[in-house]
């Protein structure tokens, strides 16, 4: 259907106007974050980004990390975490595994054990529940390092978790004295 390097331009685009500036193209996000799909299709022709609804379908049908979803209808499409854009994704809380995982570079280290895992520009935290994908995604920041959040014990002192469409946990915030450096 279309290149791999499609797909990744097409994904990163959709990230781009769904979770950051969806006034780049034109669209507006309702609360929840969702468009309408034509809507969406139209807005990005006309902004010179090539998007059928096949082309919609297969990329986030293929996308490994599941970061967009459809409503029930198909009708609406949406990011599944990782908003710099006011949203309620209706989440609700959950009770986390005692032990999540972050990842990021060798860079961030000192700044982390200082101040924590601080949300900055997006709506949460992003944590994993296993090693490998904490390891992936520290290697997008260089050199990975993975921090072990000693989530139950935040959870037990009041900390909120939600869980993503796609499996990422969500939090507002980490204090540094919740965080270990993996071994």
């Amino acid at each position: 259907m279309i290149s791999e390097k499609e797909n990744t331009n097409i994904s990163k685009f959709l990230s781009l106007v769904l979770r950051h500036q969806p006034q780049l193209i034109g669209i507006t996000l309702d609360d929840q974050g969702w468009v309408n799909v034509d809507e969406l299709l139209k807005q990005a022709n006309s902004n010179g980004q090539v998007l059928t609804h096949e082309i919609l379908n297969h990329v986030v049908e293929t996308n490994a990390k599941k970061r967009f979803a459809f409503d029930d209808k198909k009708q609406k499409i949406r990011a599944s975490q990782g908003h710099s854009v006011e949203v309620e994704l209706g989440y609700r809380p959950q009770t986390p595994p005692q032990v999540l995982y972050h990842g990021t570079g060798d860079k961030s280290v000192s700044s982390i054990l200082n101040s924590g895992l601080e949300k900055r520009s997006r709506q949460h935290v992003h944590l994993s529940d296993n090693l490998e994908t904490a390891v992936k995604v520290g290697q997008r920041h260089g050199k990975p390092v993975v921090f072990n959040v000693q989530a139950g014990k935040m959870h037990q002192q009041g900390y909120l978790f939600y869980l993503s469409e796609n499996g990422v946990w969500l939090t507002d915030i980490v204090p540094s004295e919740f965080l270990k450096l993996a071994e």
